[in-house]
Order: structure tokens, then sequence, then C-alpha cells
């Protein structure tokens, strides 16, 4: 027998006097995005105790964590110039949480969570300026590279004219990660329709009194009732803080637009350091065939935003014959995908130096952003610290939104590329 202890009349049934409307379900958070920062945080907030749940328009990762290249970075490259930065400052202690986490001995347990590599390797180009680059990485940080030999070094790297070191900075896949946060909790997690199925009623700007949410399947309509609501929703922040009566304003967005590789590569993960910027970032992963794909950002991904498919798939194979000489890509095939990176607004449209949570100002809407996939623990700290602790009156007893569909987790970048391209 289907369970209507919190289904609702659907849209255009009459309301008699004998079936009134179920109250709104009370509810301690209710979470809209479903990316690593989304996932974590709801899954910090069930072992706390709280009442939560998720709502995902999308696929579950869908932008920023898929694009991600994965680097648990631990803020060596905010050291080029030699400064310990506020940035490098805050992502220090990440490697070491995330190591812990991936390895089952903290919550959240990752053990299902794939490590395509343990550490990076760092390289450099001819210049001058490149060795005072490698000199400033070395400044203040828990992980600090490590040089090597000649005989220590990868293949592919053994020629390099400068410094090559080793740094222990993991690189996870991404798309594991979403399988294994979200698999645990799949109950609490459902897909919606953004555009005509979710509406948020405000007592004030940033005061949501009630969510009502209507099945893309059904039509039934469930209405929560959540002391506090947290938007990680990536880009979709704006148009969330929008529709909460919030300044859309607050967000900004830095695009990248990234080169992908594939074919018989060597297996590499790290940066090609140019004195005080990442010249190339590349991590390596293999896709449904078993073949080698890198992921390049850095500088390049940078400088591509200007600049079509084409001729970023040009300038990257100038870049790599640069800095991996030694490397055949003559038989490689080569893709790009553009991302924006959503954050906190900040004065000249710069980085932020942490992750960022914005709220709630009178409210009980907090709006995040983790800046980095390496941050999202520390996000995922700070949004509990500001929340209300559990209410016994809000506990959730039985499922909720039994009969919504749930999303699926999004495919990487070069399973969704539609065209590979050789030179």
């Amino acid at each position: 027998m289907k369970d209507t202890r919190n289904a609702a009349p659907r849209r255009g049934e009459p309301h008699d006097l004998l079936r009134a409307l179920p109250a709104p379900v009370p509810i301690d958070c209710v979470i809209l995005g479903g990316g690593a920062a989304g996932l974590w945080t709801l899954d910090e907030l069930v072992r706390s105790g709280r009442s939560a749940m998720l709502l995902e328009a999308n696929e579950l990762g869908r932008g920023q964590t898929v694009a991600a290249q994965g680097i648990i970075h631990g803020g060596f490259k905010y050291t080029l110039r030699g400064l310990l930065t506020s940035s490098a400052s805050n992502i220090a202690a990440m490697p070491t949480v995330w190591r812990a986490c991936l390895a089952g001995e903290r919550p959240p347990e990752l053990e299902g969570t794939r490590i395509r590599a343990h550490a990076c390797h760092l390289w450099q180009t001819r210049s001058l300026v490149s060795a005072i680059g490698m000199i400033g990485a070395r400044a203040g940080l828990r992980v600090t590279p490590a040089p090597l030999d000649r005989d220590s070094r990868p293949p592919e790297l053994r020629d390099c004219p400068g410094t090559v070191a080793r740094i222990d900075e993991q690189v996870i896949d991404p798309v594991s990660l979403l399988h294994d946060l979200s698999g645990r909790h799949r109950e609490r997690i459902l897909r919606i329709d953004a555009r005509s199925g979710l509406e948020l009623r405000c007592e004030g700007p940033g005061r949501v009194r009630t969510i009502s949410l209507i099945n893309p399947d059904s039509g039934d309509v469930l209405d929560l009732a959540p002391a506090a609501v947290v938007f990680a929703a990536g880009v979709g922040n704006a148009g969330l803080r929008e529709m909460a009566g919030l300044d859309p304003q607050t967000m900004q967005r830095r695009p990248l637009h990234m080169t992908m590789v594939r074919g018989e590569l060597p297996y590499l993960n790290g940066h090609c350091v140019d004195g005080a910027r990442t010249r190339v970032t590349i991590t390596s992963a293999l896709d449904h065939r078993e073949r080698t794909v890198w992921q390049i950002g850095g500088q390049l991904a940078e400088d591509g935003v200007s600049m079509d498919a084409p001729m970023l798939v040009e300038r990257a194979a100038e870049e790599l014959d640069a800095v991996l000489p030694g490397v055949d890509l003559h038989d490689a095939e080569w893709a790009t995908y553009r991302v924006d990176r959503a954050e906190a607004a900040t004065t000249g449209g710069l980085r932020p130096d942490d992750a960022q949570v914005v709220g709630p100002s009178g409210g009980n809407v907090l709006t995040v952003w983790p800046t980095k996939l390496a941050l999202v623990p520390r996000l995922a700290e700070l949004i509990l610290a500001q929340l209300p602790e559990a209410d016994p009156a809000r506990r959730i007893c039985g499922p909720i939104g039994a009969d919504f569909p749930r999303p699926m987790v999004a495919l990487a970048p070069w399973d969704a590329a539609e065209q590979w391209v050789r030179r």
C-alpha cells in the first residue's frame, strides 16, 4: 500500500473538507545542491543527529565537482611568491583530513573513493624565474616539496633541466567521491525540478518558512518546514538567493577552459611551475576503455577562456611540447570543456582566501561555496558551527518523499565529451 502520510493532493486536485492538506514536515536543515560540498555537509548533519535532506535539480556533482582535477591541495601553489598567504594557511591542514577520511580513520569514511595518485610531482621549465618559484614553494607548509634525484624521477620527467620534486598531495576521483557520499544517504536525496517544482515561501529576505516541492514524476506536493536552509548549488546559488529575496551579486564566477588528452600517455599527476605561476597542472585518469586521459589546468586553462576549442588544443599542444618534450602526443585525441568556478564575490574578482559562508543576517539561509575541492571538509565545519542544534520536535519518523526520483551522479568530463579530435 502506498504511504500517504506525507503526501498532499496533486496539483489541480479538489481539496474537499475530508482531505485537508497535511502540515509541512518539520526538519532541521534542507540543502539545495548535490555537489561535494552539499553531500559532505549532509553527512555531517546526519552524524550530528540533525534531520536533513538534500535537493538536486540535475545530476550530483554536475558542474564544478566532476570538472575538478581532484588534487587535495595543501597550499603549495599559493606560496610561489615565497610568502605564506592566507589561502595557504587555510588549506594547509586539508591533506591530513582527507588522508584520514580516505583511509577510513575518521568520518566520513571514504574508503570507496578512488585515489588516482598518492602524490604529485613538480617540475620546472628552463627559466631562471622557475628556480626562484621553487624556493618560494617551501615556505611554511605542512606538505612541502621533496626534491628527487634523476633516478627517482618518473621516466617522463627524467630529462627535465630543472628541479623535479614530489609533494604529498593526493589526487582523488571526484565521481567516485560523489558515489561514496551519496550512496549512504540515498533516502535523504531527492531530484527536483528547480524551474517549476520548487517554491521558497519566505517571511522576509532570507527567511524561508516552507519549501514546497512538486514530484517531477507524479505531481504530488511535499512541503518542508526547515529550521535552516543551505544553498550549496555552485553557480545555481545566485538564482536561489534571488528566490529567497537575497542579493544574487554576492556570487562571482571565474571561468576556466580545460583541455583533455587521451591515448597511450604516461600516468602523470603534477604541476609545471614557472616562477610565481602554475604553467600547467596535469592529472591522469582512466576512461572506460582503460585509456589514460589527461586533464590539463593551470595558467593554460585561464588563458584558454578567450579561445575556442581548436585554438586551445593547438595552444595546449605547444605548451605540452615545451614542458614535456619527451612525451609523444602524435596519436593522441583532444577535447576541451568549460566550467565556471562559482565563489563568494571578492574585491577585484580575485579568488577568496577560504571556504565561504554568507548569512544568515536575521534569516535562516546560509549560502556557501567551498572555493576549492580540498576545502570541502572545512566548509562543512563552518556550516555546522552556524546551524541550530538538533530539535527532537523536528525528528523525522519514516521516509520523506519516498516517491520522488533520485538524482544520478554526473559523468566525468571525458565520458561526457561529445567530440574528440586528432591534430
